[in-house]
């Protein structure tokens, strides 16, 4: 694997896509990495177990064939989930390293027995985290890089400002960092950077592109969302996550008013419990969704976006003395 820097020198954006669970799908990385941002999914995403492998394998061709044709694709990343429930974890780590998966992003548990095998193959482990307690564990387990996953991000979040958290891990820790919450536009990207942040860690956005495998009810729900129409609950999954108010009452249920649940006892049903397929995660980045494009118009959105900040910042804080300077 790359280092880190360089990696970072050859993204066409500091994007990482983050991987979401029954949105992200061999089309929608593919079409991220070859966008030039790096592009994920989890691993249970891929049904049965041994379809990973065949996941795997087309999006190593696809960015194979993107990179014989004078592309330059960005790598990609595979998304474990190590707590106890997960019976496909052994499984689904095996698949990975045999497939030499460049980048693997850890959550729930700690990262060590899979630091170990990754790096055998030379590849990067990603820990996601919503306290400085648990980047402090994660990187006692000897996770390369840390994803901040802070307060007003889509699905399971923290529920700390990504000025908090960045300013206190980054007291203890300078390698790697992603930063995630509410992030939608290129303006946003730029200010995860200013941070401290190496790359912005976006989701919610790419739900509503073409290549998603979200329902087309999924998408336009979020097209017409702002951020008001986000409820933050542990009551689907036992752990607190943002979910689209809307969903919500179409499934019958009262987003104020919520049953009260065991959420421990939630937590360990795993595949045995209710899956409420039909209530959709999303971030507080909704307000920012007006369409539904393909990935590759969503990209060279977020990129001019992005270059149209940096040089509004060189501006506002230079007098224009060095908006030239700015990335072009």
């Amino acid at each position: 694997m790359k280092s880190f820097q360089t990696l970072l020198e050859g993204l066409r954006l500091p994007v990482l896509a983050s991987p979401m669970f029954l949105v992200s799908n061999p089309a929608l990385v593919i079409g991220q990495c070859t966008s030039g941002i790096i592009g994920s999914f989890p691993a249970l995403n891929a049904r049965p177990q041994e379809e990973l492998a065949v996941w795997l394998q087309r999006i190593a061709d696809a960015l194979e064939a993107d990179r014989a044709a004078g592309g330059h694709p960005a790598p990609y990343a595979v998304n474990l989930v190590i707590r106890a429930n997960n019976e496909r974890f052994e499984a689904d780590l095996d698949t990975c390293v045999a497939h030499r998966v460049p980048i693997v992003i850890t959550s729930l548990g700690d990262p060590a027995r899979v630091v170990e095998r990754v790096h055998g193959y030379g590849g990067m482990v990603l820990h996601d985290v919503t306290s400085a307690r648990h980047a402090r564990r994660a990187l006692a387990g000897g996770a390369d890089g840390l994803i901040l996953v802070c307060a007003g991000a889509g699905g399971h979040a923290g529920a700390l400002s990504p000025f908090a958290l960045v300013s206190e891990v980054r007291r203890f820790f300078k390698g790697p960092l992603v930063l995630g919450g509410a992030i939608s536009e290129g303006r946003s990207i730029l200010a995860a950077q200013t941070l401290g942040a190496d790359l912005a860690y976006i989701g919610t956005r790419f739900i509503a592109t073409e290549e998603s495998a979200a329902i087309e009810g999924y998408k336009a729900m979020l097209v017409r969302s702002t951020a008001s129409d986000i409820v933050y609950t542990p009551h689907f999954s036992g752990i607190p996550a943002n979910y689209l108010k809307p969903s919500i009452v179409n499934a019958g249920l009262d987003p104020e008013n919520l049953p009260v649940v065991d959420n421990a006892a939630v937590r360990g049903a795993g595949d045995r419990q209710k899956r409420w397929k039909d209530i959709w995660g999303a971030g507080q980045g909704v307000g920012g969704i007006d369409d539904i494009p393909p990935v590759a118009e969503l990209v060279d959105r977020l990129e001019a976006e992005y270059r149209a900040a940096c040089k509004d910042v060189a501006n506002r804080l230079f007098d224009g003395e060095h908006a030239q300077e700015v990335p072009q």
